[in-house]
Formats: C-alpha cells, sequence, structure tokens
C-alpha cells in the first residue's frame, strides 16, 4: 500500500530532512544553489506550499498484518513511532511486520543494511569507534553468515583461493560530518591520497582479480595523464590552509579523485560522501577507501581496516606532504610482481613504525599467499626458482551489440607469473621460458633475482589481439650456460596437465589443493645442446617478459564435439 502513494507527485515537494549546522564561511558552489532556489520560490506563479501530510499504512496482506511507515523528519521522531506501533500491536494482540521509509541517518542509531549484489550478499556494517569493536563486529557477522551456510572464500576453477568477489570497502569519518578530521583537516585528506600515489603496494595487496585503469578502484595516477600535474596544485593549496573551510577538501580534489570517466564512486580513494554541496547524503564527512576486496577470513578483515586506522593515525600526527611520483608504465611493469609488492609494503609498515603506529608483517603476509600464491619449485642442488602467480590488468573491451543492446567485455586472457631465482652463478646460470632468455633484476640479496612473465593463458571470444594463439603450457628451464644444457626443468599449466577441462569449482580445501598441485609437473627439458634466445628487454617493460610480442603461441585445441 505504501508504495503506492505517489509521495513524489502530490506536491508534498522533497521527503523531510534533518536540520544541518550552518557551516562558516558559507560553501560558495552552495550558496549559488540556495540563492537559485530562493529566487524561483519568489517568482510570479510559483505553486504554494504543500499541505499533504504523510500517513501510516495498515495493511492485512496474506494473512499477515504489515505496517508500512512513512518517511520521518528525524530519528527521534522514527523510533517514537515505531513504540506507538508496538503498544498498538500489543494492545490489539497480533504480530506485525514492518516496512517502508528507513529512519534517517543519527548517531543514536547504528545501522546494518543487507543488499542482494550479483553473486554476492552485501552487508553494510555500522560505524566503529575503535579497532577492536570493528574486528568484534566482523566476527559476529562471519558466525551469522556461516549459520546460514554462507561464507566470504571463493575457489576458482583452477583451485586458486580468492575473494567472495564483494568489496570490503573501508569507510573513515568522524561521529558528525562536522566533526570527521577529514573534513576539518585537509591536510589529513591530501596526505592519504600523496602515501597511496607513493605506494602502489596500498593499491593492489589488498583488491581483488580485476585492476587497472579500467576497474572499480583505480589508482588516481591510471585515469587520465595530465592527472598529476593538476593534483599537484590541489594538494599545494590542501596543505597551505590552517584553518580550512570544511568543504575546501571536496572542492579541491572532487574532480580529480575519479576514474577514466569521471566517475567520482568508482576510484581507489571517493570523496563523493565527504562534502557534496547538492544533497546531505552527500555531506557525511567520510572517505571510501575502495581498494580492499573481503577477504576470506574475518581477520584478514580486521588487518585491513586497522591499517586504514594506522595510517590516518600516522598522518593526523604530521602531514606527510611529497611531490608525487611518476611511475609511468613502471607501476604495472614492476609493482604487479609479488616481490616488489611485498617489499613496497615492507616500506610502508616502516614508515608506520617510524610514527609510533607499528604493525606486525605476519597478518599481512597472508594476503600476498592469497593474491600470488606458489605455483611450484625447481632446485638444481644450489640454483633455485619460485614461481608464483602474479598480478595482471584486465582490459575492458569497446564496445558489442549483444542480445540486450551492447555490450563491454572484459579480456582477461592474459596471465601473469613471477619468477625468483636464488644461488645462480652470474655468468653460467640462465632462466628460460618457452626456449626465450628471461630477463632478471637483482633484489639487492646476494644471489637473488627476479622476473615476470606476461602470456596469453586463453583465447576467448572477445580479447585483445585475437590474432595470436596462447603459449600454454609454460616451459621454465633452468639452464647451465656454461655446459648448455638444461639442469631443472618444469611446465607451468593453466588448466589440467592432460588437456581436461573443470566444469565446476572444486567443493572442497582438498579438492582446491590438488587442482592447485596438477598445474605444476617437474619434466619437459630441453635436450642437449640447449642455448635459450636472447631477446632484448622491452623498454617500457624491462622487469617483465611479455611472450606476446615474440612468436612461440599456437592455436588452442579444438574443442571436442558433443556426443549425440
Amino acid at each position: 500500500m505504501g508504495l503506492r502513494l505517489p509521495l513524489s507527485s502530490l506536491g508534498a515537494g522533497p521527503e523531510p530532512r534533518p536540520a544541518e549546522p550552518a557551516v562558516e564561511p558559507p560553501d560558495p558552489r552552495r550558496s549559488e544553489e540556495l540563492a537559485e532556489q530562493s529566487r524561483r520560490d519568489a517568482a510570479p506563479g510559483a505553486a504554494p506550499p504543500a499541505t499533504i501530510r504523510t500517513a501510516l499504512c495498515v495493511e492485512l496482506r496474506d494473512g499477515e498484518l504489515v505496517v508500512f511507515l512513512p518517511p520521518v523528519a528525524t530519528a527521534e521522531d522514527f523510533v517514537t513511532l515505531v513504540a506507538a506501533v508496538d503498544a498498538a500491536r500489543r494492545d490489539a494482540g497480533v504480530d506485525a511486520r514492518l516496512e517502508g521509509y528507513p529512519p534517517p541517518p543519527s548517531p543514536l542509531l547504528a545501522r546494518l543494511a543487507v543488499t542482494p549484489d550479483p553473486g554476492v550478499l552485501e552487508v553494510n556494517l555500522p560505524p566503529s569507534a575503535t579497532g577492536r569493536e570493528h574486528a568484534a563486529l566482523l566476527g559476529e557477522v562471519f558466525d551469522a553468515a556461516l549459520h546460514a551456510g554462507l561464507h566470504a572464500e571463493k575457489w576458482l576453477l583452477d583451485g586458486r583461493l580468492a575473494g567472495s568477489g564483494g568489496g570490503h570497502h573501508l569507510t573513515l569519518g568522524g561521529p558528525t560530518p562536522l566533526e570527521s578530521p577529514l573534513v576539518r583537516r585537509p591536510d589529513l585528506l591530501a596526505s592519504l591520497v600523496t602515501f597511496a600515489q607513493h605506494h602502489p603496494s596500498l593499491s593492489f595487496l589488498f583488491t581483488g582479480l580485476f585492476v587497472g585503469p579500467t576497474s572499480q578502484a583505480p589508482r588516481v595516477d591510471e585515469a587520465r595523464l595530465d592527472t598529476l600535474s593538476e593534483l599537484e596544485i590541489a594538494l599545494a593549496e590542501a596543505f597551505r590552509d590552517p584553518a580550512p573551510a570544511p568543504w575546501l577538501g571536496d572542492l579541491l580534489l572532487r574532480h580529480l579523485l575519479t576514474d577514466l570517466t569521471g566517475n567520482t564512486h568508482r576510484a581507489e580513494i571517493s570523496i563523493d560522501k565527504l562534502w557534496d554541496w547538492r544533497t546531505p547524503h552527500g555531506r557525511q564527512g567520510i572517505v571510501e577507501l575502495r581498494a580492499f576486496e573481503m577477504p576470506p577470513h574475518p581477520r584478514l578483515a580486521a588487518a585491513q581496516a586497522i591499517l586504514a586506522r594506522a595510517l590516518v593515525a600516522a598522518f593526523a600526527a604530521a602531514p606527510y606532504a611529497h611531490p608525487l611520483v611518476r611511475w609511468g608504465t613502471e607501476l604495472h611493469d614492476r609493482f604487479l610482481l609479488p616481490h616488489w609488492l611485498w617489499r613496497d609494503f615492507g616500506e610502508v609498515l616502516a614508515f608506520l613504525a617510524e610514527r609510533g603506529c607499528a604493525l606486525p608483517s605476519e597478518p599481512y603476509r597472508a594476503f600476498l599467499e592469497l593474491r600470488c600464491p606458489v605455483i611450484g619449485q625447481l632446485d638444481a642442488d644450489g640454483p633455485r626458482l619460485e614461481l608464483r602467480n602474479a598480478l595482471e590488468p584486465w582490459n575492458v573491451l569497446g564496445e558489442e551489440p549483444s542480445a540486450g543492446g551492447t555490450s563491454r567485455y572484459v579480456d582477461s586472457s592474459v596471465e601473469r607469473i613471477e619468477i625468483r631465482a636464488e644461488g645462480l652463478v652470474p655468468g653460467r646460470h640462465l632462466v628460460a621460458v618457452n626456449g626465450l632468455l628471461l630477463p632478471l633484476r637483482p633484489t639487492g640479496v646476494a644471489g637473488e633475482h627476479v622476473g615476470g612473465v606476461r602470456f596469453r593463458a586463453w583465447a576467448p571470444a572477445h580479447a585483445l589481439h585475437p590474432h595470436l594463439g596462447v603459449h600454454h603450457p609454460l616451459a621454465v628451464e633452468l639452464v647451465d650456460g656454461w655446459g648448455r644444457r638444461s639442469i631443472a626443468a618444469g611446465r607451468y599449466h593453466v588448466w589440467h596437465p592432460e588437456g581436461r577441462a573443470f566444469l565446476e569449482p572444486p567443493l572442497t580445501r582438498f579438492e582446491a589443493a590438488a587442482r592447485r598441485a596438477q598445474r605444476f609437473t617437474a619434466d619437459g627439458a630441453s635436450p642437449w645442446p640447449f642455448t635459450p634466445r636472447r631477446v632484448e628487454p622491452h623498454p617500457d617493460q624491462p622487469c617483465t617478459l611479455d611472450l606476446r610480442r615474440h612468436p612461440g603461441d599456437h592455436p588452442p585445441p579444438a574443442p571436442e564435439p558433443a556426443e549425440a
């Protein structure tokens, strides 16, 4: 019944809103809006104030008494209304179900919203004042989900463990919008933006499989080429003003913290609810950190929140004002490899320790194992290779017609792995991938080198470079250059080594572990004499060998005909 009330077309005006405190100096953007509203109200022929009032709707539906609550002005009014409904229900001796409009936001009420999303159930938690309180709330939600048969871990077809696919976006703010430290101190927000730009591990270590410029949380320097120059102008003003207006942070950064299309919500650091002059919903004084995927365990989720709180505490003690870094192609070439990713995060932990906010590294090492698990190892009685999955950006393709209109496909056909070598004798030991010499870079540790490999794992119908085949399986060999022989060899199989396909994800952790173990086999050594073909590192990708640039791909196997 209540949903059929045309409240938006009865001339009653907008829904009641709680009164907002006056802000001095006033937001120049909102001042123009209010002046325009006053001119419209004073224009000849303006509609008189509406006199329509909302009402409580009570309906007997399928043998159940349903009460539809109208919109109210304050949270106190909502509590009073619900108490009156409950008293009437007790007097009548009946049970009732509440529907309708939720209460307005208020510090008096803790709101926990459960919303179905494609493939996941989204749970929005109420604000927490401390990290322990947030961790306890996460534990309760995980326990309730487990009793309902739900969990936050997901096994991919190949056996890798991944998050649920939903976001674990962290929101930071204060008891009220004007009490939010991110509103009162734009230098705090500017420090957070600068530090995240300096440390790519904060962008890639905790997010999901979909990274890059077209992901749900692109970095500020992945969106537009001129963003950094414009951002430096805005950050300089944010660090300069000692007594800023509450709207200054939003005024300076709203049009810079966006994605490729200008969407203010789909950004690594989203401020669309910080101090939007157009709507009270956007003036909540909160900043949303979106480069966090829901991890499979509540303790990992709590570790993410503690990290964000520690960073804010460190910046509150002393602003982080430094020039921005022009990473260029090094951003993806280097920091999508797990070794450099973890080394960068080690610098983040060292910075927090210097500011008195030390955090242990062990809980965060679990994120690296989750995002970049070990594929396999090769040991040649001295020299040793370790293979790990690395990160790879997914490209959003151009629009194509489809049954529902137009679609933009995501190309996930390219994968990346990291090969870390230990104990190599310079000039003697080499690493070859599919017969090509892998360019290795020293890590600063004696005898340790790291290199990345990009390759086409499968050939979907919609992908970049449809003329290319696949590079599966990857033949990785440790080569004795002096003896021109392969001394250890293994193959990394994207799917089953016998060419079979997995029809469904694994049901248990044991089945997932078995699938992962099958993907790497210690075999495939090249016959003597073997000398890998030398290739020059690409100037844009000196850390990574891209097999798509060299001959050696082959067409994927044709699907077997279906049985009659």
